[in-house]
C-alpha cells in the first residue's frame, strides 16, 4: 500500500482514460477514436513490455508509463485487476470496458487474427508456434497464456477462454458497481456506441459511428 500513497500524493487530478475490454473486441478502433478527439494515447509497446511486471503484481513503471499521456490500452491495461490498481492511482479516471456479442464470437475473432498471425497454414498456433513467434522480442504471445489466461499447454482452450472473458466481463462490472459514472462498456456493434462514448468523455463527435480498425 505504500506504493499506492506515495504515488497517489503525486499525481495530479488529471483525468486518464483506460480502456480495459480485452484484445478483439475493439480497443484499436477504440484508440483511433480517442486520437481523433485529441488525446494523447500512451507507447503500446512500453505498455507491452511490463506484461513480466504485472505477472509479479509489480505496478511501479505502469504508474510511471500512465503519466506520459492521456489514454491507453492494450496489454497490460486489459489484463485482469490492472483496472483496480488504476482506480486507486488514479481517482479521476475513466474506463472503458468492450466486449463482443458473446464470448464465441470474441473467441473466434482473437483465434482467426492470431492464426494469421502465428499459425501454419492459417491453423490456429501451437505452443511451439507461440514460443519461437517473432513479436517484441521471440515468444513473447505466449506470456499472455502464461501469465493471463494460465492455459500454457492449452493456449487456446475453448472452455477456460469462455470462461476467461466472461470473468473478466463480470469483475469489472462489479468492481465498479458503486462508481457507475466512471465506467462505460460498450460493444462497437451498436450503432449508439461511438456517441455513447463521446458523451461519457463529454466530448462531442466528430463522425457517426466507430471507425473499424483490424477487423476479424
Amino acid at each position: 500500500m505504500s506504493l499506492f500513497r506515495r504515488n497517489k500524493s503525486e499525481i495530479k487530478d488529471t483525468q486518464k482514460v483506460f480502456c480495459i475490454g480485452l484484445n478483439k473486441t475493439g480497443t484499436t478502433s477504440v484508440e483511433k477514436a480517442l486520437i481523433d478527439l485529441g488525446y494523447k494515447m500512451g507507447d503500446q509497446r512500453t505498455g507491452e513490455l511490463l506484461l513480466e511486471d504485472w505477472s509479479k503484481r509489480d505496478f511501479s513503471k505502469l504508474i510511471e508509463l500512465v503519466k506520459t499521456a492521456d489514454a491507453f490500452q492494450d496489454v497490460p491495461f486489459s489484463c485482469p485487476y490492472t483496472y483496480m490498481v488504476l482506480d486507486h492511482c488514479f481517482p479521476n479516471s475513466k474506463f472503458i470496458l468492450t466486449i463482443r456479442d458473446n464470448p464465441e464470437q470474441w473467441y473466434n475473432s482473437m483465434t482467426k487474427f492470431h492464426a494469421k498471425l502465428w499459425g501454419r497454414d492459417g491453423q490456429i498456433p501451437t505452443v511451439e508456434d507461440l514460443k519461437k513467434a517473432d513479436y517484441i522480442f521471440e515468444g513473447y504471445p505466449f506470456l499472455f497464456p502464461k501469465y493471463c489466461t494460465l492455459t500454457p499447454d492449452d493456449p487456446y482452450n475453448k472452455e477456460i477462454l469462455f470462461n476467461f472473458y466472461n470473468e473478466h466481463t463480470r469483475l469489472v462490472n462489479e468492481y465498479f458497481r458503486f462508481k457507475q459514472d466512471k465506467l462505460l462498456v460498450i460493444n462497437l456493434s451498436d450503432l449508439n456506441s461511438y456517441h455513447k462514448m463521446c458523451s461519457f468523455l463529454g466530448k462531442k463527435p466528430l463522425y457517426n459511428e466507430f471507425p473499424w480498425e483490424n477487423k476479424t
